[in-house]
């Protein structure tokens, strides 16, 4: 018996665009081609001609090949020489009942499939597979036991406050309040308030007395977001409640004693505020007791894809349309992109495609437009990073003055393609520019 000719590889790329990496089995039940990405899938080079016994090792044994072929069940399977799991289900090919092969799709790997030291974790609404992550869960289980304060450092979107919530969920303080306030949210005044309270008349609209979130969080914690954002003249005030334990609402005079643990966060490198003097050392050393630091999602490309489909199935719950795969070319956008915003950028993108596209297979073109645009590589991706950056260490997205000046300039003065070369927000180059004093070109 010969081989049937093999597909030209043209045809089997868009076999594997429409379906995704596949084998095609004959009815002799010998592997005759696979798409481009099934080698990487089976993490062995392909050769024409094989069992497809010495190709996939099924779950079931023997019986598994027949429910696979026969029965079409999909079933988990891993490459014959060793390595990560996967699903697969075979789709007969052929004429009335007279059957001409197979075609074995690769799909996703399941859950929980991966060798241990890659197992997924989910630690408080944060989940990941990436060693670095799961040193950081360790941390929050230590320092959570204790009354320290902890300043939480990360880009936008890394999951600050759900470090916050876990540091508070695990405590000792876990019965009391949980408080949180974006410190860049609200005008200095107002911040004031909402930090310490105020009495009745204090100000033009002070009807009745107002506790503040120091006093609302008492017994528990209260999450300090954007700590950086908050101005000189409040950071002492901050400092003041800190070292006494106590709060003077705005326009009264009486000390409140308040017992709150502290744990803020923010984008910002203090010490750097602090050089610059915009930010007071006393108050970084009392918010800084522990530090823990969030790796962007840049730093956790591993993350990326299982990320996606997580999101994409919650999304499924809540919709009528089913993903069943990812398309390669999309895979490859989403591999590729910077994420300025991280996981929450992540997930809106999801939805965006959920909404946007139709059908089992998410494609490029159900993408945001940003995914589609030319731009040049930013210095995250022209960068060679080895392994991901040990999560102990600020994020990789801190450039200094020169640096940023040199890129706007380079840039033409267009900050949204200035911030895209360095691989951050267009709003973090805005405010960074602004810390600085600078001018943008144009």
């Amino acid at each position: 018996m010969t081989l049937s000719p093999p597909l030209p590889s043209l045809e089997l790329a868009a076999l594997e665009t429409l379906a995704g990496p596949l084998l095609l089995v004959d009815a002799w039940r010998r592997v005759t081609a696979a798409t481009p990405e099934a080698p990487t899938r089976l993490g062995a080079s392909f050769q024409p001609g094989r069992p497809l016994t010495e190709v996939l090792g099924i779950s079931e044994g023997p019986e598994g090949i027949e429910a696979l072929l026969l029965q079409g069940r999909a079933l988990e399977a891993t490459p014959a020489g060793g390595g990560t799991g996967m699903r697969v289900r075979a789709v007969a090919l052929g004429e009335g009942r007279q059957r001409r092969g197979w075609v074995v799709l690769l799909g996703d790997e399941p859950e929980g499939s991966s060798s241990e030291g890659d197992a997924a974790e989910t630690f408080h609404g944060m989940w990941t597979r990436e060693p670095g992550m799961k040193h950081l869960f360790r941390l929050v289980e230590k320092v959570a036991r204790t009354e320290s304060s902890v300043l939480v450092r990360g880009e936008s979107g890394t999951g600050k406050e759900l470090v916050a919530n876990a540091l508070h969920a695990i405590s000792p303080r876990r019965k009391g309040p949980f408080r949180a306030i974006n410190c860049a949210a609200l005008p200095p005044s107002l911040l004031e308030s909402e930090l310490f309270g105020h009495v009745r008349g204090a100000f033009t609209g002070a009807v009745r007395d107002s506790p503040g979130h120091f006093r609302l969080a008492d017994g528990g914690t209260l999450f300090l977001d954007e700590v950086g954002e908050i101005p000189l003249e409040l950071q002492g005030k901050l400092l003041r409640v800190l070292e006494t334990r106590t709060v003077i609402p705005v326009g009264g005079r009486a000390s409140v004693p308040v017992d709150v643990r502290i744990v803020a966060a923010t984008h910002r490198a203090l010490r750097r505020e602090v050089e610059e003097g915009r930010f007071r050392a006393d108050l970084m050393y009392r918010l800084r007791v522990v530090p823990l630091f969030l790796p962007s999602l840049r730093e956790r490309r591993g993350d990326i894809l299982p990320l996606a489909r997580r999101f994409l199935g919650q999304l499924e719950r809540q919709g009528s349309r089913h993903v069943e795969r990812i398309s390669p070319g999309a895979q490859r956008l989403l591999q590729h992109h910077d994420w300025p915003g991280n996981v929450r950028e992540l997930r809106n993108v999801m939805e965006y495609a959920f909404v946007i596209g139709e059908g089992p297979v998410l494609h490029e073109a159900d993408l945001p437009p940003e995914f589609s645009e030319s731009r040049p590589p930013s210095l995250a991706t022209r960068t060679a990073r080895p392994a991901p950056l040990p999560v102990d260490r600020p994020p990789a997205e801190e450039l200094d003055p020169a640096t940023l000046r040199a890129v706007l300039e380079q840039a033409g003065g267009n900050r949204t393609q200035a911030a895209r070369l360095l691989g951050i927000s267009r709003v973090t180059l805005w405010r960074r520019l602004r810390a600085l004093g600078d001018e943008p070109v144009r």
